[in-house]
């Protein structure tokens, strides 16, 4: 599968918002957005019109890139999400969040969710005391997540350990450590994905 392997902080600037995709970093004033708040590209200063399905196109690229999932994959939630009880746009949004990879980040045992994807695949987590290499992988409530004990003594993890261990952890999840439970799937105040999800179900719904 094809992934986006250029500079992230270009697709913030793309968006016009925060995406969150290089950690810390993004709350300092070394933010690429913050010295340089326009697209990138030579047209990028200049103003443009957005029609209805230009912020449409535009929200669902946000939450795509967000999230750091392909179109492929960010359909197919769709096309679950149409299926299950409550709002489309809402369910949506529970889908991506649930991913192993998110949680990860959100649980403060990576510095983004780029670097989560990554530790996932390298098989360092464990899922219901079973390994788990695949950042997709959607949790439910019960399952529980811990870090291998083999990792855990790594110089790596222990400066990942060291410098989030202050981050908070959103109340859908409980953690001890190297070890944590999701409490239930999120609704959606407890989602920080800084997208309005109704343009996404106006896009796919065409």
């Amino acid at each position: 599968m094809s992934r986006y392997t250029g500079a992230v902080c270009k697709q913030c600037r793309r968006e016009g918002k925060k995406l969150f995709l290089k950690g810390d970093r993004c709350y300092t004033g070394k933010c690429a957005l913050e010295r340089r708040s326009y697209a990138p590209g030579q047209h990028g200063q200049g103003r443009k019109k957005t029609s209805e399905y230009g912020t449409q196109l535009r929200t669902k690229q946000q939450a795509r890139r967000y999230y750091g999932v392909q179109e492929s994959q960010f359909h197919k939630y769709f096309l679950m999400a149409e299926k299950m009880e409550g709002m489309t746009g809402e369910n949506l949004l529970k889908l991506c969040e649930s991913r192993l990879d998110n949680v990860v980040y959100l649980l403060g045992w990576a510095n983004s969710r780029q670097q989560a994807r990554q530790l996932v695949t390298h098989g360092h987590f464990k899922v219901n005391g079973r390994k788990c290499d695949i950042p997709s992988y959607l949790l439910k409530a019960g399952d529980t997540i811990s870090i291998k004990e083999k990792s855990v003594d790594t110089n790596g993890f222990k400066v990942i350990l060291e410098a989030n261990g202050s981050r908070t952890v959103p109340t859908w999840l409980s953690k001890d450590n190297t070890t944590a439970k999701v409490v239930n799937l999120p609704d959606r105040e407890q989602i920080a994905a800084p997208v309005e999800e109704h343009y996404i179900v106006e896009f796919y719904s065409k």
